[in-house]
């Protein structure tokens, strides 16, 4: 970290938060950051929130606080821009854990894929555009510990410290470009809560690599994810730190009865904790009724030439404007578009909200 770079301000005293939201509410713009233990815990959760402004940097404890609500009216102010970096892991957090309404953003991220980056990560664009280098061995440290370490501080306030800075050169080449209507539009979307989050589904249904199973493999994976799960709760761990997606679909297939049928299914150490409750869950969905997944709704032949079409328009579009097909015409928007079969612009626009710049020029 630069020497001349004063240290950020620790925050976690209710009285803290409402002095924060009273810094804040001065500024018409801040940056934003989260850190959270997906990797370390059952539950994820919100760990840490980076705030920066021109002049300071600020980290917000919310394991400590039980209420937040004094930022609230900050981040729904429609005229407060929030900066982000890679924003939607943000937002689904400050959401589910705080209750945020988060409106008016500005993503990095998703600026440098629309100017044409190739690398798009902070800390490539930070090297790129302020010759400043960041450790990245915290990028998958627990953020429920603490105290956190100074290190870790400083990785954490380095997220934000230099985000309004970044965002102003990104506003100056957006523009440059004739890229900054798309922009904003692409911004607009990613504020908005889209579908469902994954731990919606069953466990079954949240494993990787079981989609070719038959029904009664399906009814063996049920009782073996919710056994994992179960075990991951009690222990407060991830489900993949008891048994990874890959050691579960090898289960299914193998269908072990015996002790000495696990030695090539899973570790050691999971075999000396998890052997007899493995091969009681394998027995158990071997005499389960079977699982017959819901039949999808096959789409017309005219819906799926029209999809290909604009799935082909959209790609041939991304190369000529050196832009990834997604930011030309998000896929949500294309697979409605091929369902409803608009035949006016009128039509149209009603697919695409928020959408006048990609209406006017695609």
């Amino acid at each position: 970290m630069p020497p001349a770079l004063p240290p950020p301000a620790w925050l976690d005293q209710p009285a803290d938060v409402d002095r924060l939201a009273h810094e804040l509410g001065k500024q018409s713009r801040f940056a934003v950051d989260t850190e959270a233990n997906s990797l370390h815990a059952y539950q994820e959760q919100v760990c840490l929130i980076q705030f920066s402004t021109t002049k300071k940097d600020y980290l917000l404890d919310p394991l400590d606080l039980v209420d937040l609500s004094s930022l609230a009216p900050l981040f729904a102010d429609p005229t407060r821009e929030k900066i982000f970096h890679a924003a939607e892991y943000d937002l689904i957090g400050l959401r589910r854990d705080f209750s945020f309404e988060i409106v008016n953003i500005f993503d990095t991220m998703q600026s440098a894929r629309i100017l044409g980056y190739k690398q798009v990560g902070l800390d490539a664009l930070l090297a790129l555009k302020f010759n400043f280098q960041v450790d990245k061995r915290y990028q998958k440290a627990d953020w429920a510990y603490r105290p956190l370490p100074p290190e870790m501080l400083n990785y954490a306030r380095l997220d934000t410290h230099f985000l309004i800075q970044l965002r102003d050169l990104m506003e100056h080449e957006l523009k440059a470009a004739r890229r900054w209507e798309l922009a904003c539009e692409e911004f607009i979307r990613l504020s908005k809560p889209n579908g469902h989050a994954r731990s919606e589904l069953p466990p079954w249904r949240r494993v990787s690599g079981a989609h070719n199973f038959d029904p009664h493999q399906l009814a063996i994976l049920k009782e073996l994810s919710e056994w994992r799960d179960r075990t991951a709760r009690k222990l407060a761990k991830p489900p993949f730190k008891i048994l990874e997606d890959r050691r579960l679909v090898a289960l299914v297939q193998a269908k072990p009865a015996k002790l000495h049928q696990l030695e090539n299914l899973l570790t050691e150490n999971q075999r000396r904790r998890f052997s007899t409750e493995v091969l009681a869950a394998v027995k158990r969905g071997c005499t389960a009724a079977p699982i017959l997944r819901p039949r999808p709704v096959r789409p017309r032949q005219a819906c799926i030439h029209r999809a290909n079409a604009l799935g082909q328009f959209r790609k041939d579009l991304g190369k000529k404007m050196h832009l990834d097909s997604d930011i030309v015409l998000p896929k949500a928007w294309m697979q409605e578009i091929a369902e409803k079969d608009p035949r006016s612009l009128e039509e149209l626009a009603d697919l695409m909200p928020d959408s006048p710049w990609r209406l006017a020029n695609f």
